[in-house]
């Protein structure tokens, strides 16, 4: 009878042994394709910024679902150089991560200039839908084929235009304004049509060009304008929206390729994750950073939905030279999806 006993207890608690292996598998075998790595990811912006907030938290969500086996480097203030130069460096495999501009893209990856058409999007609603929607992932599936993989996209803003001459409220306040644009042929074209006399600098000589009025104007989202001290050589904003820009995080597809399906997705969640504390970050920002302006003395005045229309017909030749660089299916694309959210049929 006691040799019965023991015959149970012994197969009971090897059942139990086996169902407890059969439990730990999938999370044994999950971190057992995970390795050690280290992950230098470059930025522009510095430390404090809403970018460099955000690669924190991203590096943060990496280590704690990698059990501390993949390590983030956050490098900043363009430490790692320009976008233009650390895309370059992901393509050759020499570095592993990147946030940017996707303006700069452009020259790389022509379905990218979808994001620079002028009054695209009316809202962050419609901003984000497009983004995080299928029009969204199509344009970021381009850059695989240049050695880039893009994970997330993320909120760099709205634009808004700053100038020292005048009170710009509606098209005809444009003429003539020497506006600073990114030397970007969109940009170029599009401030050209609308009257301004656009001139192409980097961004590195923009406040001094603005103090010594060289050029009179620029433009740039709320966060940008404050953090440059820009309200210090510019009296009128106009809160325009002109163009929605966003960022977007990118992996060297040569790295990409020799992770494993966990450490991809340790990589991919965390990265949804920084998008959505990024977004919500920026905007917050924004919304601070232009009553800001507002006590610093700058006048601030609305563009009318009625002078953004004037403005976006204007651009008509602009916009259809978009499309066509695009391709017309991605461009169709856009704007059904478009329609649609705002109730179209």
């Amino acid at each position: 009878m006691k040799s019965l006993r023991r015959s149970l207890l012994a197969l009971a608690a090897g059942s139990l042994t086996a169902t407890a292996l059969l439990v730990a598998t999938p999370a044994t075998a999950f971190a057992q394709d995970i390795k050690p790595r280290l992950i230098r990811f470059g930025y522009g912006l510095n430390e404090q910024s809403n970018q460099g907030r955000a690669v924190k938290l991203f590096a943060e969500e990496v280590q704690k679902a990698s059990g501390g086996k993949m390590k983030v480097r956050a490098i900043g203030g363009a430490a790692l150089g320009p976008d233009t130069q650390m895309q370059q460096a992901l393509i050759g495999g020499a570095q592993e991560m990147m946030v940017g501009s996707t303006a700069t893209l452009v020259g790389i990856t022509k379905e990218m200039a979808l994001w620079d058409t002028p009054f695209l999007v009316n809202n962050v609603k419609e901003a984000d839908a497009l983004l995080d929607g299928p029009v969204g992932q199509k344009v970021m599936d381009k850059l695989q084929e240049k050695g880039l993989v893009g994970l997330v996209y993320w909120e760099n803003g709205f634009r808004n235009l700053t100038n020292s001459k005048r009170p710009v409220t509606k098209l005809e306040d444009m003429s003539g304004i020497k506006l600073r644009v990114m030397q970007n042929p969109v940009f170029l074209d599009s401030f050209k049509s609308l009257g301004a006399n656009a001139v192409p600098l980097p961004f590195s000589e923009l406040f001094t060009a603005l103090e010594t009025n060289a050029v009179d104007g620029q433009e740039n989202p709320f966060n940008t304008i404050v953090s440059s001290k820009f309200y210090e050589v510019q009296k009128y904003l106009t809160v325009t929206n002109h163009v929605y820009s966003p960022w977007i995080v990118l992996v060297s597809k040569k790295w990409w390729d020799g992770l494993s399906a966990a450490e991809k997705k340790v990589l991919s969640d965390a990265a949804k994750k920084s998008r959505d504390f990024e977004r919500q970050d920026t905007r917050t920002e924004a919304a601070q950073a232009l009553k800001d302006l507002k006590a610093k003395g700058m006048q601030i005045n609305e563009l009318s939905p009625a002078e953004a229309n004037r403005m976006r017909e204007k651009l008509t030749r602009v916009n259809a030279g978009i499309a066509a660089n695009v391709g017309m299916d991605l461009w169709t694309d856009t704007q059904s999806q478009l329609a649609q959210l705002r109730g179209g049929k």
